[in-house]
């Protein structure tokens, strides 16, 4: 598994997201309460930018006329047809039992741990004969 840096964790304040690229993939990257989560730009019913959606909570209902949103800025509505998915979990809420988007763990890292050295320059002999330079390999 391959690592690759995509931010500053500064940059993606809570309740912010957005879209980075890592090896061709198109990945939707959001910060819920000083928590990241990384999921598929791509929505598996249509392959819409589902990143571009609108990023919601979820309605429960206790009964006909009762109402209420829960879990708010937790879902990713995508804009084609409007299929919700988990943001922590890449769950759909649409289809749950078969349908989810990939998501990819996200880990926050001091800069200082990811150039920890020594680097070690490569380095060559140099050697001067009759007024030449040489380089060995």
């Amino acid at each position: 598994m391959s690592r690759h840096v995509v931010a500053k964790a500064a940059e993606l304040r809570p309740g912010e997201h957005k879209v980075v690229e890592v090896k061709g993939r198109e990945i939707g990257l959001f910060n819920i309460g000083g928590e990241y989560f990384a999921i598929s730009n791509r929505c598996p019913h249509e392959a819409g930018p589902l990143c571009a959606g609108m990023i919601t909570g979820i309605v429960l209902s206790d009964g006909p006329g009762k109402y209420r949103i829960e879990r708010k800025g937790e879902f990713v509505r995508c804009p084609w047809h409007g299929w919700e998915f988990d943001i922590r979990t890449g769950q759909s809420w649409c289809d749950p039992k078969s349908t989810k988007v990939r998501a990819f763990q996200v880990k926050v890292e001091p800069g200082e741990e990811l150039v920890k050295g020594p680097y070690v320059a490569e380095t060559f002999s140099v050697a001067v004969e009759e007024d030449y330079l040489i380089i060995e390999m």
